[in-house]
């Protein structure tokens, strides 16, 4: 009966001592930390812990770390018609309209992933070859002149940012389109090209949410 007692005793000590680990871990962990975090976070760098959202005339347009496209309707066929008075940014199935004229409250995000396919692959090669000639024509400039980024998607497909060289291939058209002095539009570019991570990572680039947000108070200014 003494050991029956004692094994008792010894098996609700160790549930006495896990239920208090228990509800120790929850509170410093599922409470505590998360509360020190967030604090930290909203206090050192509010706008990335919010998600770095952009805002134009008071309302959120989206994030600039997400890509968005920038479309006017769809043709015959249900393809998506590229509006032209904003960039454009990388081709992606992945990325949602920003439908309300550069204002989209609401991310209307489909996929992310790129699509896996080879170099070799038919089909790549085809659409490849169909956005450059698209590029070329719209822009009015040499095939071989076409970056790379303007016919290829990203690894994730909401690549954010696009090559100097592709925002100033379309600065010229942008500019037409919205009625706007083609130099001003062009330095527009120029002052929205980052460049590279401190100074050596990656390639210079420019944020198309950022940009076209920017264009729209010109064009309205």
């Amino acid at each position: 009966m003494t050991a029956v007692n004692n094994s008792v005793r010894n098996t609700a000590r160790l549930m006495g001592a896990g239920l208090r680990a228990l509800l120790v871990l929850t509170v410093v962990c599922g409470v505590l930390y998360p509360l020190a975090v967030t604090g930290v976070a909203q206090a050192a760098f509010p706008g990335r812990a919010n998600g770095s959202d952009v805002s134009s005339h008071g309302k959120v347009v989206g994030s600039s770390l997400i890509g968005q496209r920038y479309d006017k309707g769809k043709d015959k066929q249900g393809n998506p018609v590229p509006d032209l008075k904003y960039f454009q940014p990388r081709p992606s199935a992945g990325l949602g309209s920003n439908r309300a004229n550069g204002v989209n409250p609401r991310y209307d995000l489909q996929v992310s992933g790129a699509s896996n396919l080879g170099a070799t692959n038919t089909d790549l090669v085809k659409a490849v070859k169909e956005r450059k000639q698209w590029v070329a024509e719209t822009y009015g400039v040499p095939a071989s002149k076409v970056p790379a980024d303007a016919v290829t998607s990203s690894g994730s497909g909401l690549d954010p940012d696009i090559s100097p060289a592709y925002a100033r291939l379309q600065a010229d058209r942008v500019a037409k389109e919205n009625h706007l002095p083609a130099d001003r539009v062009r330095r527009l570019v120029e002052e929205h090209t980052d460049g590279r991570t401190l100074g050596f990572m990656g390639e210079p680039r420019v944020n198309v949410l950022e940009l076209n947000v920017a264009l729209r108070g010109l064009a309205r200014g």
